[in-house]
């Protein structure tokens, strides 16, 4: 697989790595960004030259461009930063007692602050456990199917998923979406259950048991990407 890169034109816009894939399938000159890492790939129809590829790039340059500075650096997570918390903006700050607080739009983190990054990931873990169980419990009674157990682990490249014994999988990373998402994705696992494919069928017992979940998927396919670039530890 080649690649082209598109250069900067002034100080302020991203260079572009687009790798170069062919395809017999291919019908037409189709660019692709990933939602996961802001990769980006041009698929080329087998009779298409690089000189046409190389032109269809710089036609979309600042589409390009737009699309891939949604991809910001990690952000740290400590004292005085902002991330996430069920799709609202909240601040980090220095917390008394025992046990994290939330209080209106700040996150109070008790200790020392060199602790706040392993002591707000373990709250957020607990918090996504409540909600993912308590979605997961809601949709499979619904559904009159019994899941087996629930994990949490820091996927990159799913948010959720459901083993053939029944056992549910999600991104601890959910709890910082809006909750319609994090319950559309329990939804969806959890459809697994009845149907493991994405058949018209499976995606018949996602509706039924969320409802219309275009602007869900909408929203992970849009933003989702951008919950894995806080960092929690050094």
């Amino acid at each position: 697989m080649s690649t082209f890169v598109l250069a900067s034109e002034t100080a302020d816009d991203p260079q572009v790595e687009v790798r170069l894939k062919r395809s017999s399938q291919a019908k037409r000159l189709s660019l692709r960004v990933s939602q996961l890492d802001g990769r980006v790939t041009l698929t080329l129809p087998r009779h298409a030259s690089e000189a046409e590829a190389t032109r269809f790039i710089r036609e979309k340059a600042d589409w390009l461009r737009r699309h891939v500075a949604r991809f910001e650096v990690d952000v740290p997570v400590g004292h005085g930063a902002e991330l996430p918390f069920q799709g609202q903006m909240i601040r980090v700050a220095q917390g008394a007692g025992r046990s994290v607080q939330i209080a209106a739009d700040t996150i109070l983190v008790p200790g020392p602050p060199e602790r706040s990054g392993a002591r707000l990931t373990a709250f957020l873990k607990q918090a996504a456990r409540d909600r993912l169980t308590e979605a997961s419990d809601r949709y499979a009674a619904a559904l009159g199917r019994p899941f087996a157990r629930i994990s949490l682990r820091d996927t990159r490249s799913r948010w959720g998923s459901c083993s053939s014994e029944g056992a549910l999988m999600y991104s601890w990373r959910l709890i910082m979406a809006p909750p319609e998402v994090l319950d559309y994705v329990a939804a969806h696992e959890v459809a697994h259950l009845e149907e493991m494919n994405h058949s018209p069928a499976f995606w018949a017992v996602v509706k039924e048991l969320y409802g219309p979940h275009t602007a869900a998927r909408g929203w992970l396919r849009e933003h989702g990407s951008a919950l894995h670039k806080y960092r929690f530890t050094k």
